[in-house]
Parts: C-alpha cells; sequence; structure tokens
C-alpha cells in the first residue's frame, strides 16, 4: 500500500540523491529545491511530501497554494487552486503505477479542501510520457508557459472533471 508522509530534514540525503537521478534532471533540469533550507520550512501553503511502499520511500510530491506562495513562481494566479509537483526517485520504480497513486492520493487531498475549484500541474513541453500521464487522470492542457529557461505546458483539473471514485487507498 502506497502512503503519503511529510518529508522532513532526515530527507535531505535521499531528495539530493534523487536530485541526481537522470530521469529527475530531464523533468526538471532547472531547479534547485533548497532543501537543506526548505525542508525545515513549513508555510501553510504548502505540503511537501514522501510516498512510501512498505516502509521505502520511492518518490516525493510538493502540493502548494500558488496564489499564496512566497516566490509568486505562477505568477498571478486566481485563489483556491492547488499546484503539484511530482515524481519517482529510482528509475526501477517508474511505470509501476506508483505515480497514478500518488497522484490519486494527492488529489483527494487536495479537494477534500471544500474551497479548492482545480489543481494545475506544469510539465515541461518535451515531456510527452508526463502530458500522457496527466491526462489519463482527466487534466486537460491549457496553455504553453514559460517559467525561467523551462518551457512547458499547463494542464488544469477542475473539481467537477475530477472522479474520487476511482481513487484506491
Amino acid at each position: 500500500m502506497l502512503n503519503l508522509r511529510p518529508a522532513t530534514s532526515a530527507d535531505l540525503k535521499l531528495l539530493q540523491h534523487w536530485d541526481e537521478q537522470p530521469h529527475v534532471i530531464a523533468c526538471d533540469p532547472n531547479d534547485d529545491w533548497h532543501w537543506e533550507v526548505e525542508l525545515d520550512r513549513n508555510p501553510d501553503w504548502r505540503e511537501q511530501l514522501i510516498a512510501e511502499i512498505d516502509n521505502r520511500s520511492i518518490g516525493f510530491m510538493q502540493i502548494i497554494d500558488p496564489a499564496r506562495e512566497d516566490s509568486h513562481y505562477w505568477g498571478d494566479v486566481a485563489a483556491n487552486l492547488r499546484a503539484i509537483d511530482i515524481w519517482i526517485g529510482e528509475a526501477n520504480d517508474l511505470g509501476k503505477g506508483y505515480g497514478t497513486k500518488m497522484m490519486q492520493l494527492a488529489l483527494a487531498r487536495c479537494f477534500a479542501e471544500p474551497t479548492v475549484t482545480a489543481v494545475i500541474i506544469d510539465p515541461l513541453a518535451s515531456n510527452t510520457r508526463a502530458h500522457r500521464f496527466y491526462e489519463r487522470l482527466g487534466f486537460k492542457y491549457v496553455e504553453r508557459r514559460q517559467f525561467g529557461d523551462d518551457d512547458c505546458f499547463i494542464y488544469r483539473l477542475n473539481r467537477e472533471d475530477w472522479h474520487p471514485e476511482n481513487v484506491r487507498y
């Protein structure tokens, strides 16, 4: 069974290791997550989570309120949205359905808050595998957008298009 737990400073070395994996770099080439600082910060607009299966860490995800987060990465966005970052740490854990389970749990978390109207994500424009993954989950393409050096596609899943009956815990 897959579960999500809060990321802590005890996860620092693991997250740094995952950041060096070619498949992670390919999906997120220009970000420095500043783990040494960010793992000890707990703003109320963000959750940083480690995905585990049988007490083995397999991935990371971050859920933020993009209107409230302090870097203003998303720019001027509507209130009541959530944005998700997700990755599987080791290449040998790809293609096993873990990302789907992680996203199902994350979406359930996001939409558990009644005021949340939609979830947005920003995979690289070149990451066609991620596009298909998000589309299978019900996300719809919105626009192409540049974030710094990253050419991204913006996808959105509106609450009314989310199907919680598909969530398996």
